[in-house]
């Protein structure tokens, strides 16, 4: 049986990840927590790049409960059609933003059942938005945090909400904050799910990972890029020699 961290070595767990990012947050681009809300319900089964190609020039004009019923199911659709099962989620945020106008004076509510309550915001969006736009000390359990805290042995668990709880047990109250961030991007550019990089992990020595890879994976060879081809004209005007200057 993998031996459980102690409070001590979670504490040192955080303290390094810390240290390599003091204030880590959200690569979900947003302008307020309405759009935070909007871009998290958006980021279901897709990446933060993806998602924020899409609501970049869409924020740019709605930012607003108000707007978006006006802008309409339709239209959103369109603007966020690169986005996966995209019509769903048009449907969703047209239909979350009328009950916000409805319910909670267009605001968003600082309460975990009302934020679910919403249509298309599961456990893991209403953490997400209570720790990042409200501050609270939170943990969304997306599949890079379930992974870290199985592989590590941080906080195993056969479910998310498993993990979330075993995380509100062992992480300590100094870095409850950004614990949510830390573990993501670690799970995201550190602790990646087919071949891990463990041998730059700064916290290898602590993770009970018995299969750690002792190699980091080859870089692809970037193709030198061909040169482009000169045009007539520019050849021709290297062929002239400027005349002699007349004395």
């Amino acid at each position: 049986m993998t031996r459980r961290f102690t409070k001590a070595e979670a504490a040192e767990f955080f303290a390094r990840l810390q240290a390599l990012d003091p204030a880590p947050r959200t690569e979900l681009q947003y302008v307020n927590p309405y759009t935070l809300l909007v871009a998290v319900v958006l980021s279901a089964q897709a990446t933060d790049k993806g998602v924020n190609k899409a609501t970049q020039p869409l924020f740019q004009k709605i930012t607003t409960p108000e707007a978006m019923v006006a802008l309409g199911e339709e239209k959103l659709a369109e603007a966020i059609k690169t986005i996966g099962l995209y019509k769903g989620k048009a449907k969703n945020v047209i239909a979350l933003s009328k009950i916000l106008l409805e319910q909670h004076g267009g605001k968003i509510p600082e309460d975990r059942e009302a934020l679910q309550a919403l249509p298309g915001v599961g456990r893991k969006t209403a953490n997400v938005v209570l720790n990042v736009a409200f501050g609270e000390p939170t943990i969304a359990v997306d599949t890079h945090i379930f992974r870290v805290s199985n592989r590590t042995g941080l906080a195993p668990g056969k479910d998310v909400l498993a993990v979330e709880l075993a995380l509100e047990k062992i992480v300590p109250d100094a870095y409850r904050l950004h614990a949510h961030h830390w573990l993501i991007l670690h799970g995201r550019y550190t602790c990646v799910a087919r071949k891990p990089l463990c041998p730059t992990c700064v916290v290898r020595d602590l993770c009970r990972f018995k299969d750690k890879t002792k190699e980091l994976p080859p870089q692809k060879p970037k193709l030198a890029k061909p040169a482009k081809a000169k045009s007539a004209k520019a050849k021709t005007a290297k062929l002239r020699k400027p005349s002699a200057a007349r004395a």
